[in-house]
């Protein structure tokens, strides 16, 4: 689990003013000196983020924020950043003073609300401040998940850190108690899927990427058997099987010649459209398709891409998919890249977004996301349904998902 990454462990935003001890007691309950804390307003001028297993919750990653009512030269972007904590976080983790709860903790409130994310208050610094009754109750109107202790208290450690987890396992979100399939509940226990991998300039050395190390975990987790082939290999690999695999799933590069060397009796699709069911929401994706085909010559197009990784030549999100999108078209674009946790304030400039499969990010993250190009009124896709309509092979692709290949195909009837 120390290599859990930060994708898949649970996020926990900690909110609160500046010096309400939001550092002191992510290093409370970490018991390590994580964040530098000070008696000085404004310490924490970043988000600073600590992985950790907080047994028996698992994998969880501690995001400490700067403080809310930071009006320091740097304030405006240091709460940019806090803001977009909103959009990652599973859990958020608001700390106050006893006695003050104002503007800025109805702020974390409403926003908790608005996401449906759950909210656990802590009360610090009992040890400096008075706290009384009637405070209680009024933050208990706003959460029934109050913690009352002092970050400085060594001998109630245990004490708290336990109630501290025991909120956590009530607070947390179902995909991550019970997470949603990849691919295991597209294959029959005692089933083989051909997972078709392609070893070139952007593999990790001594790696496979993280979506084909999810997929193969997946299979195992179900049962079934993973058979792993380079796309050279993979016609030959099919030839000698005495029993055709119940899926074949491919890098969407090689896509084209994935569909043509499979037998239309063989379901088939990419990882990248897996991800998009697992990480997003698939129907909405395939909906969104279609838009390719009402872009226009000048038309903005956003393309989002989770991984900061440093592009090669011919890179799939910067260099391939926008010349596919031009060719398609028949003319030129205005394609924006936006790469890592990065994703622009205003969407409604663009024609349509598609994004990569979301590996990189938590599930909540995607799905905030997806929900923020809907409220702009933006069509947003996935990279897999893209290439795989401009190579026209997404029927193919979604042979797996009967629902979304029907949406697609009344998509076209009308």
């Amino acid at each position: 689990m120390l290599k859990t990454p930060k994708s898949l462990r649970l996020q926990i935003g900690l909110f609160g003013r500046v010096n309400v001890g939001k550092s002191t007691f992510l290093n409370y309950v970490s018991s390590q000196e994580v964040s530098i804390t000070s008696p000085y307003p404004g310490t924490t001028t970043d988000v600073v983020e600590k992985s950790m297993e907080l047994l028996p919750v698992g994998p969880v990653v501690f995001l400490d924020t700067a403080g809310l009512d930071d009006v320091s030269a740097l304030s405006k972007l240091r709460l940019k950043k806090t803001h977009k904590i909103f959009e990652r976080s599973d859990i958020f983790v608001l700390l106050v003073e006893p006695g003050i709860w104002g503007e800025y903790e109805k702020r974390i409130k409403e926003e908790s609300l608005a996401r449906n994310i759950p909210l656990i208050v802590v009360i610090n610094k009992i040890d400096v401040k008075k706290l009384d009754e009637a405070f209680v109750k009024q933050v208990n109107f706003h959460s029934q998940h109050i913690i009352i202790c002092s970050s400085l208290d060594k001998n109630r450690r245990d004490e708290v850190i336990y109630q501290f987890k025991q909120y956590l396992i009530e607070a947390c979100p179902a995909d991550f108690v019970n997470p949603p399939a990849i691919i295991g509940d597209l294959v029959p226990a005692g089933g083989s899927a051909v997972l078709i991998v392609p070893i070139d300039l952007e593999a990790p050395k001594g790696r496979i990427i993280l979506p084909q190390v999810q997929a193969i975990r997946d299979l195992l987790d179900n049962d079934a058997a993973a058979l792993v082939v380079k796309e050279r290999e993979y016609k030959s690999l099919l030839d000698n099987l005495k029993r055709p695999p119940d899926i074949v799933v491919c890098d969407s590069q090689v896509v084209m010649k994935m569909a043509a060397d499979t037998p239309p009796a063989i379901k088939c699709t990419t990882f990248s459209v897996l991800f998009s069911r697992y990480k997003g929401n698939l129907t909405e994706a395939v909906k969104a398709v279609g838009a390719i085909d009402t872009l226009k010559p000048r038309d903005k197009v956003l393309i989002a891409e989770a991984c900061s990784h440093h592009p090669i030549e011919d890179d799939i999100g910067r260099v391939k998919i926008p010349r596919w999108l031009r060719q398609y078209v028949g003319g030129d674009l205005k394609v924006d890249t936006y790469a890592g946790r990065d994703y622009p304030d205003n969407l409604k400039e663009y024609k349509l977004i598609i994004h990569c499969g979301g590996c990189m990010i938590g599930r909540r993250e995607m799905l905030s996301r997806i929900n923020r190009a809907k409220e702009s009124g933006v069509p947003i896709t996935n990279y897999g349904l893209c290439i795989s309509f401009l190579h026209g092979v997404i029927e193919r692709v979604l042979s797996p998902f009967p629902a979304a290949l029907d949406i697609l195909k009344r998509q076209k009837r009308t």
